[in-house]
Order: structure tokens, then C-alpha cells, then sequence
């Protein structure tokens, strides 16, 4: 991938569709999250950055499809910090685009964060695929509601 150009926007869809095509049956979803589990006894999981619906999330959510073998379909996948570790990493060079900004990248650094400090949270990748498939996970749901209140 080093041969792909990671300083542009044009070069970020280029390696969207590279990444993209190498996973096999890949569907872009319509949105996608990384959440957190609660820290407390609340039991409301935590969402950082929320992908909205028509957004330009496209080579976050393959880059982390990418690490954990996922299809882009409807579903919530639980992540390890060496999953979380992995996408970080991926996605970095990503940075050299000035001209967007990489907030799921800045979430996933928050939540790696917050595992250090309580290593018994949990933390899932929600995926949704189409807005009228059936909710996965109380996350997913979570994720749902709060974009619907965006």
C-alpha cells in the first residue's frame, strides 16, 4: 500500500477501494461506531464518534472491517487491543490528508486510552448495513437512537 497516496483525498478513495476489494462480499455500511462498555455501573455503552448516515467514513470502517475479517454487514464485533492497536496503526498514514479531518481515528486512540486505564471494559465495532435490519447488540441499539437525536 505504500505505493498509494495517502496525502490526498482522491489517494483515500483509492486505497478505500483497494481495501475494499479485498475483502470478500464487502458492503459498505451506512453507518458504523466503535463503543465503549461502561466504566460504571451505567449501563449505557459509550459512543464516542458517531458515524453519521452519508458521511465520509468509507476508509475508517474498511480499514477496521480489514482487521477483524468483516464483511461490512449488519453486526456488532467484539475487539481486542490488539484489533484497536492494529486499525490505529492502519490508519495513521491517513493523517498526511490535511485537507479532512480523522475522527474515528482520534476516537480509536480515546477508547485504546480508556482500556489502559480499565483493561475490563469491553469494546465492540457496530456495523449497520441498512437502517431496517434487525438490531445486534444493545450497542447497536444505543447507536441507533443517538442517531436518530442527531
Amino acid at each position: 500500500m505504500s505505493e498509494l497516496d495517502w496525502s490526498t483525498t482522491q489517494g483515500l478513495a483509492a486505497i478505500k477501494e483497494h481495501l475494499a476489494g479485498e475483502i470478500d462480499g464487502w458492503r459498505e455500511p451506512v453507518t458504523f461506531a466503535v463503543a465503549l462498555s461502561p466504566a460504571t455501573s451505567d449501563p449505557e455503552w459509550e459512543i464516542g464518534h458517531l458515524n453519521p448516515v452519508g458521511g465520509r467514513h468509507g476508509l475508517a470502517a474498511v480499514v477496521l472491517a480489514t482487521v477483524i475479517g468483516h464483511d461490512g454487514s449488519t453486526a456488532t464485533v467484539p475487539l481486542t487491543t490488539a484489533h484497536l492497536d492494529a486499525a490505529i496503526t492502519s490508519l495513521e498514514p491517513a493523517q498526511a490528508c490535511t485537507e479532512v479531518e480523522h475522527p474515528n481515528l482520534a476516537d480509536w486512540r480515546r477508547v485504546r486510552a480508556a482500556l489502559e486505564g480499565n483493561p475490563g471494559r469491553e469494546v465492540v465495532a457496530v456495523f449497520v448495513a441498512d437502517l431496517a435490519d434487525p438490531v445486534t447488540s444493545e450497542a447497536d441499539g444505543e447507536m441507533r437512537a443517538a442517531l436518530e437525536r442527531a
